[in-house]
């Protein structure tokens, strides 16, 4: 068994939801299957419905079978997992029925309690309060907290500082599942491990950054979720921020968890505020019209299920984002994401400058350009375009562009590439916190969101429409082409 405490109860509170069965049961069943919590660790599932511990346990083992592979389901392991559930029906809002759940907790010290809120935001401060007053809190507690933490910085502020008189920060795990991929994790391998790179980064040798989180679904029957949060708030706050951080922050001292946070909260600190023209410059919001995906008519955003006619939520931001710091001083950063784009794409792309003397064909130097590109989905790894000479005898000194690629899922000796929630759950066991959010990013992140908002808000223009299926609206491809850049959308 493994060095670190893994003696845990682990209480899910929404355990019925589609968050619970659908990613932590299946992470949870695979962190067992492979050693890496002991067996006698318990999952407590939290939810309204009245159902009873067999109930719960057939209703995950039905979800361990639609979403784990049957070659990963083996008897052993499923068994020893499903051993482990319970359940308690608790309406989260009663302070009455907590007192079932304590007299459910184990009152041994050694076992650490791991309350994990897969709720609406709006119920992590009577949950926490309910918690204390029920007696279940102890100094070994720790909770964990699902996007979105609020809609706006004082809607976040009122949450953090509701869980904060429960909890201390050293107890509190925001998670963003981004910062759980593989690829993610190699992004800081990649920059402060290798040479190659790590003397490269800097404004003196990059030309641009863009990162791309792309996806092919709509809403899928979010309305009612989705037109209040927007792809701003659902996606650019939190997702495309944390990459933004992790690819532009400078190098901590060390890998420890708050050394790490610190970074990132500089690189928000330092980005430059979206303000006057700048609004007509930088930044672009957009909304899918029907079209067609995988050669499928899909019907455009205001024509889902439950639309409101008078709404004016964007399903696609397109930024450029300029950080005022003596690295990125006059790189931008262009950030993408969108619903009913073309691909189903999460990637992040260096372009390196050109050499300042070219000493080839003329005609080729706009392939006299490197490129690193990270991906994190579809398949994760990691490419670099490089030149070489043409093969052949009549081609004299011609160059061509290839890439030299990282598969993740075919160079690495393991059966599979594990999933983000399994990781950020196996460093929630163990409690190190540098792979989520603290809470002063979540203020920066929002602040400089919030700026956008607002304007968008007073504005009160209907975004720019694009079709389902194309990339985005056209204004998308001028932000950047009017650099003399273009979006990489390779796959």
């Amino acid at each position: 068994m493994p060095s670190y405490n893994t003696l845990s109860d682990i209480v899910i509170f929404g355990a019925m939801g589609d968050l619970a069965q659908r990613k932590l049961i299946p992470a949870l069943y695979q962190l067992v299957r492979e050693g890496l919590i002991d067996n006698n660790c318990r999952i407590l599932g939290i939810a309204r419905q009245e159902i009873d511990k067999e109930t719960f346990i057939s209703d995950c083992t039905k979800s361990l079978h639609r979403f784990v592979k049957k070659t990963e389901l083996d008897k052993e392991s499923l068994e020893a997992f499903l051993s482990m559930l319970d359940y308690c029906k608790i309406n989260f809002t009663e302070a009455e029925n907590y007192k079932n759940l304590k007299s459910t907790l184990s009152t041994h010290n050694d076992r650490t309690r791991i309350f994990y809120y897969a709720t609406p935001a709006s119920m992590f401060g009577p949950i926490s309060q309910h918690l204390s007053e029920a007696g279940c809190l102890n100094e070994q507690c720790r909770m964990v907290m699902e996007k979105p933490i609020g809609h706006d910085l004082i809607s976040a502020n009122k949450i953090n500082d509701q869980v904060s008189e429960f909890f201390s920060e050293s107890q509190i795990y925001r998670i963003d599942h981004y910062l759980g991929k593989e690829t993610v994790q190699n992004l800081m391998a990649l920059r402060f491990a290798n040479p190659l790179f790590g003397t490269q980064w800097n404004q003196n040798h990059i030309s641009h950054v863009e990162i791309t989180v792309a996806e092919q679904v709509g809403i899928e029957g979010r309305w009612g979720y989705f037109d209040q949060a927007g792809q701003m708030r659902d996606m650019v706050q939190n997702h495309l921020l944390q990459l933004l951080c992790l690819t532009a922050m400078n190098p901590p001292d060390d890998l420890s968890a708050d050394l790490i946070r610190n970074e990132k909260v500089k690189v928000l600190k330092a980005m430059r505020p979206i303000t006057g023209d700048m609004h007509n410059t930088h930044v672009v919001r957009g909304r899918y019209t029907k079209g067609m995906i995988d050669n499928t008519p899909v019907p455009g955003y205001m024509e889902e299920e439950g639309a409101n006619p008078k709404s004016n939520t964007e399903t696609f931001v397109a930024l450029k984002v300029e950080i005022d710091n003596w690295r990125w001083a006059g790189v931008p950063f262009y950030l993408r994401t969108g619903k009913r784009l073309a691909g189903k794409l999460s990637q992040i792309t260096v372009h390196f400058k050109q050499q300042p003397h070219f000493i080839f064909n003329e005609s080729q130097r706009h392939l006299a350009q490197n490129k690193l590109t990270i991906r994190l989905q579809p398949e994760e790894g990691i490419s670099l375009q490089v030149l070489n000479k043409d093969q052949g005898l009549g081609n004299g000194m011609r160059l061509r562009s290839e890439s030299l690629n990282l598969s993740f899922s075919q160079s690495t000796t393991q059966a599979r590439i594990p999933d983000a929630y399994e990781r950020l759950l196996l460093e929630l066991i163990k409690g190190n916190q540098y792979l989520f959010v603290r809470r002063d990013e979540i203020e920066h992140a929002w602040k400089w969101c919030d700026q956008l908002l607002e304007h968008w808000k007073m504005e009160n223009k209907p975004p720019q429409p694009y079709a389902a299926g194309s990339w985005g609206p056209k204004a998308a491809d001028l932000l950047i082409m009017k650099d003399g850049n273009c979006w990489h959308e390779d796959q």
